[in-house]
Order: C-alpha cells, then structure tokens, then sequence
C-alpha cells in the first residue's frame, strides 16, 4: 500500500511511513520505507533539528526514495528506507533515546535495516542493536563493518576515475585538480585517494576542526575561505561532499569545472539542475551511484562482513558508471535520468520475480 495524501490520491509512491514518539526519552522519528521490490529496506537514521515536523518527513521521503535507486544500481538485493531523529544530536542523543529508536525500527520485523548518516556515528548503532536486529554500521567489536565512509569515498573515487576516462581519455584523476567541498567523513578519505593518484587538492570546509585536519595531515591541500571560492577557482573536478543541494540555481552558473562528481546526497536542488549542467557542458555523475560505496559496506555485514568482498564490490562503480555514461550517450540523455532508468528497470524486473509462486 502506498502513502496517500488527504485527498486520497497517491502522493508519494511510499510503501510505508512510521511516526516514532516516546516521550519519556524524547524520541522523535519518522520511518519512510520507499519500496521492498528487492528486498528490505535498508538506509541510514540522520539525527537533525529540523525546524519543522514538515519540513523532517519532507526529507524522509526523498532521502528514502534515494535509497531506493541507489541500492538498485548499486546491484544490491535491497530495497530503499531512510529514517530520521528529529532534535539536535549534540543536546538530545541519549543511550535512552538510541535504544528506544531501536524498539521501534524491531517493531518492523525486518522491513527496515538502519545504518548511520548525518549525526549517527558507529557507537551509536551498537546502542540500537541492542534493542533490535535489523541494524549495519555496527563497530567491528560488536560484529559489524565500521565506519562507511571508508568505503563510500572508494566509490566516489572509482566513479570519478571512470568521468575522468570520459572527459579526458584516462582514467586517473593525476594532474588534475579537483575541489572538493566538505572534508568531513567522506571527504576525507576522498583527499587521500585523489592526493595519492597525483591530482591537485583544493578543499573548504565550514568545520574548524575538518580545516586542522587538513593543514595536519594533508598540508599540500589548498584551503580556500568558503564554496563560493572553491566554485570559481581554477579546478578540473567540483566534488561536493557536504549536505545536499549543493548544484542550485547559483552555483552552476558560477561552476568553472568540467566534471561534477562528489559524495553528498541530493546534490540537485530541483531536475532541471541536471538538463542544466548538461546544456553548459558539465559532466555530472550522480550522487546516488557514486556514494554508494557506504550502502555496499553496511549490506555486506548482513550476511556476514567482509572488508575484501564488500571493496570489490565498490569498485564496481567504476564499471557501472562507464555503463551509464554509454546509456546517456546512446539516449541522449543527461547521465542522472540514464542512472535512474537503469535503477527502474532493475526494480521492475527484478522485484516482477518475488511475484512467481514458490509452495
């Protein structure tokens, strides 16, 4: 059954969305399961002071929806789910609040699996497993795989290394430029593989502590003051790697760089953005294909993680953005709407065989 609006007409094309409340801990959550055409729903729980219960189902439902096709192309049997915690993690995130969050994601039977995103961390999934199976992202002492973000920069790099091969006839990313906004989680380990493939590094980001990071680790990085910077300065590559909604009516007129491909989510601010991109001769890879690394690494701990395995299986964006590419070109299209026709039909066809009788 889909989610209805009043007026009873489908609105969302949702399988399921659950409201979470327990107010003795505080707990405020909402649950979007998007499809199960694969299988469970699987997706992180973004912990964030929304400033409306509007405006924290509003991101439910795309982020879930996001899942979906991100788990589809990514050749997972899995389908899309995403929660999110509606407070502030700093001042509301509580053992109390986690495990009682987790009652409710058990309550599910298994349709939902949850994971990290922004504002959860892996300490955080070991306190709601203790109140439920059905979570990934566990710490490696508690059986799970660790920190995602390892594997979700290795798949934006494969992706890039495949626009690189596109746009420039290589795929390496060495004497190239690329500025990457954000140097949090993915961002990162992005700056290390990029630095150790040759390219040149320019990075912003609005955390202090991201920007010592970089002047410690990686002084070679160049900081620049803010987006805006980093936008119009003379790079080869723009990788966002923040929040979402990075590519908005603004910034693209403003983007000097040939090729956008970056670990954030959501990272067009409406669809035109890509018809957008395209018709200024931007090549853009989209974001649901390239961070899928993350997803694969939390996947693999349900049937038993295993680093190797799972890494092989980020690298595969590599090949599967060469395959949209090719789709994009055949079409005439631009790659996000090749991306998302591939995902369809990966639902469509696969999801059609849960419909044969098994006695």
């Amino acid at each position: 059954m889909g989610v209805f609006d009043t007026d009873g007409s489908e609105a969302t094309g949702h399988e399921q969305v659950v409201f979470c409340q327990d107010r003795a801990t505080g707990l405020k959550a909402i649950i979007g399961i998007y499809s199960t055409a694969l299988g469970p729903a699987l997706g992180g729980t973004r912990f964030y002071p929304y400033e409306s219960e509007e405006a924290a189902l509003a991101d439910v439902l795309k982020l879930s929806r996001g899942m979906a096709y991100k788990n589809a192309l990514a050749g997972l049997d899995l389908g899309g789910g995403k929660a999110v915690i509606w407070g502030d993690p700093v001042r509301d995130k509580s053992e109390a609040l986690l495990r009682a969050y987790g009652r409710f994601v058990e309550s599910l039977r298994g349709r939902y699996y949850t994971a990290c995103d922004v504002g959860t961390y892996v300490p955080d999934m070991d306190v709601v497993s203790r109140e439920t199976r059905y979570v990934t992202g566990r710490s490696v002492q508690n059986g799970g795989a660790g920190d995602s973000s390892v594997l979700t920069a290795w798949g934006v790099f494969q992706g890039m290394r495949a626009a690189a091969e596109h746009t420039w006839g290589s795929p390496s990313l060495s004497g190239r430029t690329v500025g990457i906004a954000g140097l949090g989680k993915v961002g990162k380990y992005l700056a290390g593989h990029l630095l150790t493939d040759g390219a040149t590094v320019v990075a912003t980001d609005v955390n202090p502590l991201a920007l010592e990071w970089a002047r410690t680790t990686h002084p070679e990085i160049e900081l620049v003051a803010d987006t805006q910077a980093l936008i119009t300065s003379d790079i080869d590559v723009y990788a966002p790697c923040a929040l979402g909604g990075a590519l908005n009516d603004d910034t693209v007129p403003a983007l000097r760089a040939r090729v956008v491909a970056g670990g954030a989510n959501n990272q067009l601010a409406h669809p035109g953005i890509g018809k957008r991109l395209q018709d200024d001769g931007i090549l853009y890879i989209p974001d649901y294909l390239l961070n899928a690394g993350g997803v694969i690494q939390v996947a693999d701990e349900i049937q038993g993680f295993d680093f190797e395995r799972a890494k092989l299986r980020a690298t595969g964006i590599f090949d599967t953005t060469r395959r949209i590419l090719q789709l994009a070109g055949d079409e005439g299209v631009p790659p996000a709407v090749a991306a998302d026709r591939l995902a369809e039909r990966r639902m469509a066809e696969v999801g059609r065989l849960r419909s044969i009788y098994l006695s």
